[in-house]
């Protein structure tokens, strides 16, 4: 047999998301050159790896234990690299954060330096929601989460980063008489929300609760991407965070609609439980967030400062 590290890996990827296309996304690699390996690898065995059942890829039992063995293998791998960095004096290791979906527009820029200063650590992101971010943060699956909403029934240790501005939004294109107040407009236009567990979708229903506003208008989407693209096509309202609609009130795509109450007013915090002994890439990740968080707002985020 001469299978390679690399071989190793896709197959590990093809068994984690039992597809093809999946783990070419995840590898940035085109669907024929992973199916290429795959079949380069499964030529070194006598024993089927994977089999295709009414067009859906399986993994076999077989496969299954290989895939197991090649985790193992890569992440010995990656024990070796974190090793010879540390050795060289360099900070080396993984670094797991999950965020809720709106702090992807705010993450990113409390990691790039860090990242760029640090190219022995591995970072892995898991962008959702809220309730998925906590059940993460419980089972300590992560270094670190990211949230506007505090989570009450944990004991945690955290460092405030910056404010999160929830105002009302609609979408240029969509005509409504002039006359229309913002409570009117919550009472009587389509309404869009997020999903159930998401902190967006909890401030909306308790800000329209606080004001006795009552809409039957309701439509759902899953993601703020979704969400925000509704708001554009003129599908409604809602209540969201400003930190990612930067370029459609830039292109005028979308308008703020003065209300009293709003903005809702939360702060994006980097958390982590107190009983979790942080490893030394994490620690070195929490001393520069606190070092540099002051100036990152400022030299990245001069532009959220002037809605209020």
């Amino acid at each position: 047999m001469n299978y390679t590290l690399n071989q190793l890996n896709i197959f590990y990827k093809i068994a984690q998301n039992q597809s093809i296309t999946k783990a070419a996304e995840e590898l940035h690699l085109t669907q024929p050159a992973v199916s290429i390996q795959l079949k380069n690898f499964q030529d070194q065995f006598s024993i089927p790896l994977t089999e295709v059942v009414g067009r859906k890829l399986y993994v076999t039992d077989f496969g299954k234990e290989i895939a197991a063995a090649a985790e193992q293998i890569i992440h010995q791998v990656q024990a070796i690299n974190y090793k010879t960095h540390a050795f060289e004096g360099n900070i080396a290791g993984r670094l797991t954060i999950s965020t809720v979906s709106t702090a992807k527009y705010v993450m990113p820029y409390f990691l790039t330096d860090f990242m760029d200063a640090n190219p022995g650590v591995d970072l892995v992101m898991d962008v959702t929601n809220k309730a998925k971010v906590i059940r993460s943060l419980e089972q300590n699956a992560i270094d670190f989460a990211m949230v506007s909403v505090l989570p009450d029934h944990l004991k945690i240790n955290r460092v405030e980063l910056m404010q999160n501005k929830l105002f009302l939004v609609g979408g240029t294109s969509r005509s409504r008489p002039k006359s229309y107040s913002a409570a009117r407009i919550l009472r009587e236009e389509p309404l869009i929300l997020r999903e159930q567990g998401s902190a967006t979708r909890n401030a909306m229903e308790t800000f329209l609760a606080s004001k006795d506003i009552q809409n039957s208008k309701k439509l759902e989407l899953t993601s703020n991407e979704a969400l925000k693209q509704a708001l554009v096509a003129g599908l409604g309202y809602s209540i969201m965070p400003l930190i990612g609609l930067k370029n459609e009130l830039g292109n005028k795509d979308l308008e703020i609609i003065p209300m009293r109450g709003l903005p809702i007013i939360t702060h994006w915090n980097l958390i982590w439980q107190k009983s979790k002994k942080l490893s030394p890439t994490a620690q070195a990740f929490l001393d520069y967030i606190e070092a540099q968080k002051n100036e990152i707002i400022r030299d990245r985020f001069d532009w959220f400062e002037k809605y209020n």
